[in-house]
Order: structure tokens, then C-alpha cells, then sequence
């Protein structure tokens, strides 16, 4: 008869330590409780994107974490501090914060190495909200793309669509009406100030400013509700198609444009007010998170945060797109690249965003809101319920899809955080072959380590703000 029960586990306490008076032995404790500590550490190792203890990292590794190697286009480097590499690892101290965490800005997670309260070393660990949005776009057709894509960046919706259909639209080779390209603009700025009113509230509450998050949502409230009269939605819209828009601006929109650029840019000065002058603020803002142009343009970011360094590009101005070269604009600049710079680059944008929105209402063209084109184009809705050949018409739209030609297209734009493009393989069906975004959030996490290193961990918060992360871009 076998010795061990059911649980393959002994019937008596035989082979085990005596017990010494704690149920076992020191040593047996010891081996147990170190048994569940790997136990524990497996079950939340990251792999290649952990932060390990500067023991078993060389030093090599260890440069590159702190940003003192940064490849630069000419191939020279770049060289911010001194690294510490003999630092001993019971001098130090690895935490995690988030991916829970509330100011990381969705599910970011950082593993920071402290020296006391001085960060020395930050790994941003992302994948905590991978949806595998190109790859679903690979199964999706060109007419159900924006649907998928319009969730990426959840805080500007219409930029994602954007670019979808800009790079679509290059691979049709068609040519949009005039007020179907106004639109899209007046569209994407809008979003840009949406944007960057919630990055002003999440902002001012991850620095303590309760009354930034109220005003900075209620005006972001007034985008929204011009959003929804227009599309029907106040996010994830799918608006913005292959081919055009999915339908005209309401009637009344030139008057609720003009109370809602009136109202936003009046308040925007009273943010200056609220913030730009306050002692606290500027305390926690300048000269805290300093980047220089030369890092920006190594480790490739774009928007604000290159912006704010003194780089002076923008796509809408340096590669037009739509019809920005008709309207009359600033590029804002910064020139530390701190916090405080991110900060005025993003309420200056507001206000010239404001200016454009102005401008394309006065030239908004008349005609079609879409290309009239049947392969691209849907029928109108009530020719569908009068016409056998609508109705065959639309329903071939809307369930294979149209061919688009072979080949490849890539096409970027100035979303609000940065160069946001769009690679599309076609193999000559109603589905893209292959996609790829260049999400700006994704790329412009590498400044962390950077922004990071050498500054107190009471800044860490301020600084993750400043770069303006949405991980459903990082993760898509």
C-alpha cells in the first residue's frame, strides 16, 4: 500500500525537520518562503522590458536606460549626465508605479530606480491594454476601418480616421470635393482642442489644480456636444471615411462654432490667470523635465514635446495636408523643453487652433460632402427605399466592401500629440494586406527614461502629464 495519499502528498510528517516549536525548522522555513518569493516573481516577470537590479545589468544596458547613448542622425551622441554605473544595487531601490496607478495616464506601468527620493533610472513597461488593432485591420474592410481605428487615440478620435482614409484615399487614387476636405479640418482641429482641454484638466489635477480639471472639462463639454450634434456621437465617432464624411454639418453650425471659439478662447485666458503666474505651478513646472533638441530629435518625437525644445515642425506646416497651406497659423515653440514649455505649447495651440477653426468657417466651400463615385460612394438614404438598384448598391458597399488597387501608401498628420501616420499594404481586395500606425504616444514614451532621470520622484507625476501619453495608442 503506497505511503501518500490522494494529493501525492506523505501520510506522516517522515523525511520532514523536527518541529521547532514554529512547526518547522529555520532552515525548512527558509527554503519554503524562498520557494514562494520565485514563485511570486515569475508570476509578474515582464521579460526583455523588465528593469533588473544594476548587479546583472552591464553597463552597456545601463547607459542605454539612463539616455546616455542616443544614435543621432549624424551618428554622434549625446551625453546628458553622468551615469553613477558603480552605484551599489543596497544603495538603491527598484518600485513599480501603476499600471494602476492614477496619474499614469491609463494602464502605463514605470519601474523606477530610487536613490532615496532622486529617480535614477525609469523602464515604461507597456501591453496592459493591447487590443491588436492592426492586425484586427488586416480583417476589417476599407468601409469598417475607421470603425476600428477611431478607438485608438480615444481622445482624439477624428485624427485617427484622418489618417485612415487619407491613406486609403492614396491608394484609390481619388480626389475628395472641396467641402469634404474643409470639413475634415474644421473636424481635426476641433479634436485638437478637446484634446488639449483634457490634457489642461488631467494636467492641473495631477499638480493639484482641482479647479483646472473642472474648467478644463467643461469646455472640452461644449466640443463634445457640437461632436455629437454633428455625428451623432460624442467619440468613436466614424465620421470621417474613405471618400469623405458620413454626412454635412448641421444646419446652425457657423453660429455654434463662433459661441464655442468665442467662449474657449476667453477662458483659455483665464487659465493663464489660474496657472501661468502661480507660484506652486511654476515651482513644479520649470526646469523640471528639461529635454534639448538634439535628445528630441534622437529618440524621434514629435508634437509638444519636440516643439517645446525650440523645433519648429509641424506637419500641417512643414508637410501640408488637406488644405492647411490656405490658412494663416504660428507654429508655437518653446525653448527648454521643460515642463513648463509643454504646458504653454499646448494653451497656445488651443488658441491658434481657435484661429483656424475661425478661418476655415469663413471658407467653408458649398457642393458635396463626398465623392460621387458608386465603387467608393453609398447611395443616399432615401434613394433606398425607392430604388431596387440603391438598395443591391448599398448593401454590396457595406458587406464585401470596394477593391482597392495594389500597392502601398503611408501618410502622416499633426495629431495632438505628434506625427501620426498610417501605413496600408493593399493586394487589390476589399481588405488591407497589411497596416501599420506610427502612433506619436508610442514613440514619444522614450523620452521618459530621459525626462526622468536625476529628478525627484514627487516631479515623476508632473512629467509622465507633460508627455501627454494614451495608451490606447501605445497598446494598440
Amino acid at each position: 500500500m503506497s505511503d501518500h495519499d490522494d494529493t501525492g502528498r506523505p501520510d506522516d510528517d517522515s523525511g520532514l525537520p523536527d518541529d521547532d516549536g514554529f512547526g518547522l525548522e529555520a532552515t525548512e522555513r527558509e527554503h519554503r518562503e524562498a520557494e514562494a518569493q520565485r514563485y511570486f516573481v515569475a508570476e509578474t516577470y515582464e521579460g526583455a522590458q523588465e528593469l533588473r537590479p544594476r548587479g546583472t545589468t552591464s553597463a552597456g544596458e545601463l547607459r542605454e536606460e539612463v539616455g546616455a547613448v542616443l544614435r543621432l542622425p549624424e551618428g554622434g551622441y549625446v551625453d546628458p549626465s553622468d551615469i553613477d554605473i558603480d552605484r551599489r544595487d543596497d544603495q538603491t531601490m527598484i518600485i513599480n508605479m501603476g499600471p494602476q496607478h492614477p496619474s499614469t495616464h491609463g494602464v502605463l506601468r514605470l519601474m523606477l530606480e530610487l536613490d532615496g527620493e532622486t529617480v535614477l533610472r525609469t523602464k515604461p513597461i507597456i501591453g496592459y491594454l493591447h487590443t491588436g488593432m492592426e492586425k484586427t485591420g488586416e480583417e476589417l474592410t476599407y468601409v469598417q476601418g475607421s470603425t476600428n481605428v477611431t478607438r485608438m487615440d480615444y481622445l482624439s478620435p477624428l485624427n485617427n480616421e484622418l489618417v485612415f482614409s487619407l491613406a486609403t484615399e492614396a491608394l484609390l487614387g481619388v480626389e475628395l470635393p472641396p467641402r469634404a476636405t474643409w470639413i475634415r479640418m474644421l473636424m481635426s482641429e476641433l479634436n485638437r482642442v478637446s484634446s488639449h482641454l483634457m490634457w489642461m484638466a488631467t494636467n492641473g489635477m495631477d499638480l493639484g489644480s482641482t479647479s483646472m480639471m473642472i474648467y478644463g472639462f467643461r469646455e472640452r463639454e461644449m466640443v463634445l456636444n457640437f461632436f455629437e450634434k454633428t455625428t451623432g456621437l460624442r467619440m468613436n465617432h466614424n465620421f470621417i471615411r474613405p471618400g469623405g464624411v458620413a454626412a454635412d454639418l448641421p444646419d446652425g453650425w457657423e453660429d455654434d462654432i463662433e459661441i464655442l471659439c468665442e467662449t474657449i478662447l476667453a477662458r483659455s485666458f483665464e487659465y493663464d490667470e489660474l496657472l501661468t503666474g502661480q507660484p506652486i505651478f511654476r515651482e513644479r513646472t520649470e526646469g523640471v523635465g528639461n529635454l534639448s533638441a538634439e535628445e528630441a530629435l534622437a529618440l524621434s518625437a514629435t508634437g509638444p514635446i519636440l516643439r517645446s525644445t525650440g523645433v519648429p515642425w509641424d506637419l500641417r506646416r512643414t508637410m501640408p495636408y488637406l488644405a492647411y497651406d490656405k490658412l494663416d497659423f504660428d507654429v508655437i515653440v518653446g525653448t527648454y523643453g521643460d515642463n513648463f514649455d509643454r504646458y504653454s505649447v499646448r494653451l497656445n495651440e488651443i488658441r491658434e487652433s481657435i484661429k483656424m477653426i475661425r478661418q476655415i468657417a469663413e471658407m467653408m466651400p458649398p457642393g458635396d460632402f463626398r465623392v460621387q463615385d458608386r465603387k467608393v460612394t453609398p447611395p443616399p438614404r432615401a434613394r433606398i427605399d425607392e430604388s431596387m438598384e440603391a438598395l443591391i448598391h448599398h448593401f454590396k458597399i457595406f458587406t464585401e466592401g470596394f477593391r482597392v488597387p495594389e500597392g502601398e501608401a503611408y501618410v502622416a498628420i499633426e495629431s495632438p500629440r505628434g506625427e501620426l501616420g498610417c501605413y496600408i499594404v493593399s493586394d487589390g481586395t476589399s481588405k488591407p494586406y497589411r497596416m501599420h500606425i506610427r502612433g506619436p504616444s508610442f514613440v514619444n514614451l522614450q523620452t521618459l527614461p530621459l525626462l526622468l532621470r536625476g529628478g525627484l520622484m514627487a516631479d515623476a507625476v508632473a512629467v509622465i502629464s507633460s508627455v501627454d501619453p494614451v495608451m490606447g495608442e501605445v497598446d494598440r
